[in-house]
Order: structure tokens, then C-alpha cells, then sequence
């Protein structure tokens, strides 16, 4: 097992999402190599939570500590992370000799180092020159999230492995000037009143970062997500089936939904999508989005992005306003409440192309998700809607490459007259065998499609076995490379 796993079961129980017991279970039943980010997603799949910010603050604690020397503490029913061999027998007038000392873990990589000491003694202009500095370094880097969190050494995230820019810890004081140079006073003061804050910050050169501030048990902390320079196509991101991509931006009405777990690039594939609407169709396009991350001039049409919070209180308000603004297509950023949720399917109804992003692993999921949300009345009132305006489902992973890069894994539902009954019936757990029988139509599992990365030699058999929850499937992967 991992040690980040048991590090983030350690820290849900710590902060009381569940009790020891119900963490050890979920540990247990993860399929073999499963990260944090598994955990965290079995919590989503069985609503043990629904707080994405706490997850996402977990699961980034539990890969820090897990890369330093750490060790989690022991719970109930997990094992240690390198559990002590039991002692032979001695024999009667014998010695023992004692077992060697377990070899020191390797220290943290380090990809660049910078040097944080001088941060107490700058002023606030030199402080925010040497921030913006530090991005400009990590974009260099080719680095994707760059951390700046109290008590823990700053570090940046390439390819999905941690590399740390200092072998010393921030102090909480250091953290909180960091993190909070950049803003303007009113900023810091929303930030300090409600302890998390989203904003998107602009580069020289057009580039643009997504940053999340929050606070924990040791300070402050900083989350610096470098967004890409240009919006790549879908091709270009790795989806196979393209043209069913296309036909689903080809409709005029119905709900088109892109799903996934944390981290998994469903932001950049919503972006993909509004570009290539922007560049093929001549409609009207409202996004909302928290926070705004790519830029979208408007080219055949005419594109208006909201952020939440700024531009608009929240995605329901925005959702509501957008019905009044004669738009053709609503771009949500996130499907996270039952009343922005109904809104969305009704205006996918109502002659409009909605399309959204939720937090779920595949097509089952994401159904269940988005109909368990409302009240056992409406079940079948919704049911019946969702099956009449479904479009299509694209629910994508980002797995470790042979390369050291990352490879997309997607998996493509198409609403046909067979899924449709599935939906209106509540009969979702039919869903995997139409992804089986839909070929035809361009549907493919996530299993297939991990499957077809394996066969063109992109990901390792390891990966490819960890990841593919169907054994038949599995089978056909050597078990070693």
C-alpha cells in the first residue's frame, strides 16, 4: 500500500471525515498501487464528503508528507509502511546479532533550488519581484503547480512527480507574505476573513495562473496552477474519437458533461471545447467559471466568461442570469449543487448546449451523481429529463508514461435509444456493457481505453494493471513489462 494512502487516511481521521475503521476499509479495498487521489475519490463515489476543497487540501498534504520522511501514523487494520520482520528463534548459549539499521530514504528530488531565506528581509516591492520571479522559474521548469505552504519545503509538480526548490521549510510568517504579495489590500482582506481564496493571475506574455489560497493547521498555503500558453484541440490533448467529439458540439440543445477525478485536466478539455465551438459555430457563448484561466477572443462567436465570485455571486446565480442573456450555449466550470444542477439540465432542455464538468471516475458515476442529487419525489420527473436531453459524457485520467509524461485515458458515452432507457428506467448499471456494444457509435470504456494506451506502448503494464478494473480486460496485460 502506499505511503501517501495511509498518510491521507491518517488525516481524514484527523479531521474527522470518517472514523478510523471506515478509513482503514476504504484503504483496503483500493485497487493495488492507488494513490491519495483514489482515496480521495472513493470518499466523492461513496458521499462520504462532498467538500472538494478540504480533499484537495488533503490530498496535497499527504503527497508532501509522503515524499519527506515521514512516517503516518499507524490506524487500525492498516499495515506500517515497512512493517518490522518477525525475530527468529534464538538458540539456547547463542548471540544474537542484531538486524542492520533500514537504509535512510533518498532525500527529496530537488530541481532547482532557490533561496528562501531572503524573504524575511525584503520589502513589499522587492517581495513581489522576487514572487513573480519565482513563477517565471517555474514556468521555465515546465512545471505545472508550484506550493508554497507553511511548515512544509516549497515544491513544484512536473509530469505528477514532486520536485522541491529548498530543502527548508517555510515559516508560517514567510508563507503568508508569499502568498498574499500579489494581492490587492481588499483581496488580502477577503482572504484573512474567510481563509480561501480563487483568483487567476496574469503573466507577462499573456500567460495566466490559477492560484488558490487557503489556510491550514500550519499557516498559509498556496496552490500556483501554470496554465497552458495556448488551447490545444482535442486531438492534440489525446482523445481518439474525435469525430464524436465534434458531433456532440454539433447539437443545439442537450447537456454534454466532462468529468474526471482532481487533477485529471477536465478545465483544459472545457477550454478545448469552447475553443473549437468558438472557431466552428457562430452563436452566442457564456461561461462561468471559477476562477477565468484561459482567455477567449471571440472569433465565429461571440464569447462572454464570468467568474464566480467576481463577475457573479455563484454558479446558480450565473446559470439563472445567463437564461436572460440569449445565449446558445452555457459553459458551467462545475456541477456542484442540486439548484445549478437543475437549472443545467432545464436549460439543456430549453434550446440551449449546456455543458459542464462534476468530480466523478466514469459514466456510471457521473449518472448516479447527477440524479441522486435531488429529493426521491423528483427521481423520476429527472430521470426522464436527463434522458431526454443527455448529449454525451466524456470521463478522462491522466496515467504516468512510459515517457515521463502523462497519457489520457478516456472514456466517451454517446446517448443512444439504449442508454436513454437505462437513464429513464434507473437501470445505470447497465451503462458499461452499452460502452461495450457502442463502438459503432464511438463509445469506449475507460478499461478499452487504458487498454488501447498499453497496446500502442505509452503506459507500462504496471500502470496498465493497476488501472483497469475489469479482469477480463486485465487479463490480457502481462503482469510484467
Amino acid at each position: 500500500m502506499q505511503k501517501e494512502v495511509l498518510w491521507i487516511a491518517s488525516l481524514c481521521v484527523q479531521e474527522n471525515v470518517l472514523n478510523a475503521k471506515r478509513a482503514a476499509a476504504i484503504a483496503q479495498g483500493l485497487p493495488a498501487g492507488a494513490d491519495a487521489l483514489g482515496f480521495g475519490q472513493a470518499l466523492l463515489d461513496q458521499e462520504i464528503t462532498t467538500d472538494l476543497d478540504l480533499l484537495n487540501r488533503l490530498v496535497e498534504e499527504s503527497q508532501t508528507l509522503a515524499a519527506s520522511d515521514a512516517e503516518p501514523p499507524a490506524l487500525p487494520g492498516l499495515p506500517a509502511t515497512q512493517p518490522a520482520a518477525s525475530a527468529p528463534a534464538q538458540a539456547a548459549g547463542t548471540t544474537a546479532t542484531p538486524a542492520p539499521a533500514p537504509a535512510a530514504p533518498p532525500p527529496p528530488p530537488v530541481s532547482s533550488q532557490v533561496d528562501f531565506s531572503v524573504v524575511p528581509n525584503l520589502g513589499e516591492l522587492d517581495l513581489k519581484a522576487f514572487m513573480l520571479g519565482l513563477l517565471g522559474t517555474v514556468q521555465r521548469l515546465g512545471a505545472s503547480d508550484l506550493h508554497l505552504s507553511a511548515g512544509a519545503p516549497p515544491y513544484v509538480r512536473n509530469m505528477r512527480a514532486l520536485s522541491f526548490l529548498s530543502t527548508q521549510p517555510l515559516s508560517a510568517a514567510d508563507s503568508q507574505r508569499l502568498n498574499t504579495c500579489l494581492l490587492a489590500p481588499p483581496e488580502v482582506e477577503i482572504f484573512n476573513k474567510k481563509r480561501d481564496y480563487d483568483y487567476a493571475l496574469a503573466m507577462e506574455g499573456g500567460r495566466r495562473i490559477r492560484v488558490n489560497l487557503m489556510e491550514h493547521k500550519e499557516g498559509a498555503k498556496g496552490t500556483y496552477r501554470i496554465v497552458p500558453e495556448k488551447v490545444r484541440t482535442p486531438a492534440e490533448l489525446g482523445f481518439k474519437n474525435t469525430a464524436v467529439i465534434e458531433k456532440l458540439l454539433s447539437y443545439h440543445n442537450g447537456l454534454i458533461l466532462v468529468t474526471g477525478p482532481v487533477g485529471a485536466g477536465k478545465t483544459t478539455t472545457l477550454n478545448s471545447l469552447i475553443d473549437q465551438l468558438n472557431r466552428t459555430r457562430d452563436d452566442h457563448v457564456i461561461t462561468v467559471e471559477d476562477p477565468i484561466e484561459f482567455l477567449h477572443q471571440s472569433q465565429g462567436c461571440n464569447v462572454t466568461q464570468r467568474q464566480a465570485g467576481r463577475h457573479t455571486n455563484t454558479f446558480a446565480t450565473a446559470l439563472k442570469a445567463a437564461l436572460r442573456e440569449d445565449p446558445d450555449v452555457i459553459v458551467i466550470g462545475e456541477l456542484r449543487d442540486l439548484e445549478t444542477i437543475e437549472m443545467a439540465i432545464s436549460a439543456s432542455e430549453t434550446g440551449h448546449l449546456v455543458i459542464g464538468t462534476m468530480h466523478t471516475s466514469d459514466a456510471t458515476s457521473t449518472l448516479n451523481r447527477l440524479l441522486d442529487v435531488f429529493p426521491p419525489g423528483q427521481q423520476s420527473q429527472i430521470r426522464a429529463m436527463v434522458a431526454q436531453s443527455l448529449r454525451g459524457i466524456l470521463c478522462q485520467r491522466l496515467l504516468p508514461a512510459k515517457n515521463g509524461g502523462v497519457a489520457l485515458a478516456a472514456e466517451i458515452l454517446v446517448n443512444t435509444l439504449a442508454v436513454s432507457s437505462m437513464v429513464r428506467d434507473g437501470k445505470t448499471q447497465g451503462i458499461p456493457s452499452a460502452l461495450d456494444t457502442g463502438k459503432r457509435e464511438g463509445m469506449i470504456s475507460m478499461d478499452n481505453s487504458i487498454l488501447d494506451l498499453w497496446k500502442e506502448g505509452k503506459i507500462t503494464n504496471e500502470v496498465a494493471r493497476v488501472n483497469i478494473l475489469n479482469k477480463a480486460v486485465r487479463a490480457a496485460v502481462p503482469a510484467n513489462d
